[in-house]
Parts: C-alpha cells; sequence; structure tokens
C-alpha cells in the first residue's frame, strides 16, 4: 500500500481549551499548525512574488482555484508546466479546492444531477460540466499537494429536506472521487463535511466521510452569510468531533475573531481572501484594530502603518504615504497594504501558535477582542 501524501503530527494540546498545536507533514514541506493560507486564485497570491511571500510572509502553503484555472489556462497546460508548483515558480505547499463553492454560487448558470453539476462560465457564458471524476482529474493536473473532493456548498439559508438531500449527494460524491484519486503518494485528497446548519446531518456527514477514511477533513457551509452566533455554533459543535490524527481545515475564513475562534475548537487550516481583497480597498489589519487608510484623518500621520508591525511596509512607509498611493489608485498601494495584511495573520497565527503552546489562548482572545472590540462569546 502506498504511503498517505498527507500526515498529521500532534504535538500540543491547550488543556484550558482543546485548541491542537502540530505539523502537517506535505510533500513540498512541513506547515506549523494552525496555520492561516493566502489564497492564489489564479495561481498568483494577487500583487505578490512567490519570492516575497517566503521572504517576507514565510507562507508555507498557498491556495489556488480549481475552477478558474479550468477555465484559464486549462489544467492540461499547467499540467504541461510541471503542475502549479512548475507553473508558478513555488515549491512549497500548495491546495486546491474542488471549485463546488464557485459553481454553485453562479444560482441560476447552474444545473446540479447525481452525476455533477452543468454550469455557464462567468466569463464567456461557455457551458461546462464538473463530475467528481473530472474535479479528481483536474486537480491532479494542477498537482496541488492537498486537494479537495467534489461537493455541494448549500446557500445561507436553507431547508432541513434540501440540505438533507444536499449532504447525502455530496457523500457520495466524495466516495466516487476517492475512486477516482489515483496519485495517493503526491496528493492527499480531503473530505468535506457538509449538512448546513443541522447538528443532526452534520453527525451524519461526519460518520460517512470519516469511513472512508480520508486523509484530512474539511468544514464547508458555514461562514456563508449566516450570524455569528449560529456559525460558532456549527463550529465548536463539529470541529471537536473530526479525527483527532488528521488535519482539520475550516474553508473560507479570514478574520481575526473567526481565525481565534478556529483555532479554539480544535481547527489546523484557514483560507479566505480576505486580507488580500481588503487590501485593494484600502483597509489594513493591525493589532489595534482596522485601519481604513483612506480616510482623511491619516492625511498628515507620519506615523507607521500598524506600530506593533515590523513588516516591510510598515518598517518604511507612513499611513500619510500609504493614503496617498490609495487615494491615486496607484498599483503600490495594494501591494504594500498585501504585504501588510498576510503578514499580519501570520504573525497572529505564529502567536495563536505560542499561546497554545503556554495553555493560555483563551486568556489571549480575550486581550486580543477587547483592542479589536469584538465581542467575546
Amino acid at each position: 500500500m502506498s504511503k498517505e501524501a498527507i500526515t498529521y503530527e500532534l504535538l500540543h494540546v491547550d488543556k484550558n481549551s482543546g485548541a491542537r498545536r502540530g505539523i502537517i507533514h506535505t510533500p513540498h514541506g512541513d506547515i506549523q499548525t494552525p496555520v492561516f493560507m493566502p489564497v492564489g486564485t489564479q495561481a498568483t497570491v494577487k500583487s505578490m512574488t512567490p519570492d516575497e511571500l517566503k521572504d517576507w510572509i514565510d507562507a508555507k502553503i498557498i491556495l489556488s482555484n480549481t475552477y478558474h484555472l479550468y477555465l484559464r489556462p486549462g489544467s492540461k497546460l499547467v499540467k504541461e508546466a510541471g503542475g502549479l508548483h512548475g507553473f508558478m515558480n513555488w515549491d512549497r505547499a500548495i491546495l486546491t479546492d474542488c471549485g463546488g463553492f464557485q459553481v454553485f454560487s453562479l444560482k441560476d448558470l447552474r444545473k446540479i444531477t447525481e452525476e455533477g453539476v452543468e454550469f455557464r462560465s462567468h466569463l464567456d457564458g461557455s457551458k461546462h460540466f464538473f463530475s467528481p471524476e473530472s474535479v479528481i482529474e483536474t486537480q491532479e493536473d494542477l498537482g496541488a499537494d492537498i486537494i479537495m473532493a467534489f461537493d455541494e456548498c448549500v446557500e445561507y439559508p436553507a431547508t432541513y429536506e434540501y440540505t438533507k438531500q444536499s449532504m447525502e449527494r455530496t457523500t457520495r460524491w466524495a466516495k466516487r472521487c476517492k475512486e477516482a484519486h489515483k496519485t495517493t503518494d503526491k496528493q492527499g485528497l480531503f473530505g468535506i463535511i457538509q449538512g448546513g446548519f443541522y447538528k443532526d446531518l452534520r453527525d451524519k456527514s461526519l460518520e460517512d466521510l470519516v469511513a472512508l477514511d480520508f486523509p484530512g477533513y474539511a468544514i464547508g457551509g458555514i461562514s456563508v452569510g449566516e450570524p455569528k452566533e449560529e456559525f460558532l455554533d456549527i463550529l465548536r459543535y463539529v470541529a471537536p468531533k473530526m479525527p483527532e490524527n488528521k488535519p482539520r481545515y475550516l474553508m473560507g475564513v479570514g478574520t481575526p475573531d473567526y481565525l481565534i475562534e478556529a483555532a479554539l475548537s480544535g481547527i489546523d487550516m484557514c483560507d479566505c481572501v480576505l486580507p488580500t481583497r481588503i487590501a485593494r480597498n484600502g483597509t489594513a489589519l493591525t493589532w489595534n484594530g482596522k485601519v481604513v487608510v483612506r480616510n482623511a484623518t491619516y492625511e498628515k500621520d507620519w506615523g507607521p502603518l500598524d506600530p506593533e508591525c515590523d513588516c516591510y511596509t510598515c518598517k518604511n512607509y507612513t499611513r500619510a504615504y500609504l493614503r496617498h498611493l490609495v487615494k491615486t489608485k496607484e498599483i503600490l498601494g495594494d501591494r504594500l497594504l498585501t504585504v501588510h495584511n498576510l503578514y499580519f495573520l501570520a504573525k497572529l497565527m505564529e502567536r495563536v501558535r505560542t499561546e497554545i503552546e503556554n495553555d493560555n489562548l483563551i486568556n489571549f482572545r480575550n486581550e486580543f477582542y477587547s483592542k479589536y472590540g469584538y465581542d467575546n462569546n
């Protein structure tokens, strides 16, 4: 039997919260967890070079998107280039999502059947079809270290009946994905737990997926527009029940409070476009809350973006200059804010890992929330 490409090593559990400190071993290096993973949708983290991601952010893993790369430039071309690692000149770990979230967000442009999903491209309206088997083939072409089973991400709110039907189909698709997946020594295939906001459906999804024995598991279908209390309720219910000896991944989460809550619940991996997206809108995450750089109050502010940060941006540029770049729509403004936001979240997760080792994550959460103005749930 071939060796699994992805394995998890548990180092410590915070005795006061259950948060986990561990290492995910991949073919392209080890990942200290809990970790935030920058998103490079189109085989690039927007405005960042691979060397900057390594030297300035020390990112150990980034994400790319199956749906977008399937449409442009096509997975066969990427495979010809040596997979994503060769195509984008990135020699560390990569995760590709299955494209399910993107396909199902098309709503009126897609049709779901047992066989898969027929959809029209958001680019030109051309018709395409994703099946569990084709999604696995595409991800094998892309060559990421971690790939995801094809699932249906149910919108919020959804009825119990539809959520149950969707969850059961996602499980059947997961089985087909596992049967189609051949490169188990090079790529780890994760199953995605669905079931919406119904705890019995989450239990059933988890039970059935664990029986399929994937090398890792993700929670999908939350952080999709629901109130924070519902998000936290499902997260805290599902995460501790996930296998202890395998990576636990919460999809689509990137605000500081959600990242901390994920870690407190025992999650190992999170990702989101948020830090790069809000950078392009002129907003920075700092140790004292969000800073909307375009605001007039920073016109003559000669201080750093975040006095507590030592990233490239904070060491070299003032808030006044950053505001000027944002107001004049200069590309450098996007780059410098992106550098800072990604660095901030990397340092936040580094701090989270330290606090877990010290059995102190709850106290850190409370202190951080008081500075950020978050409610302490």
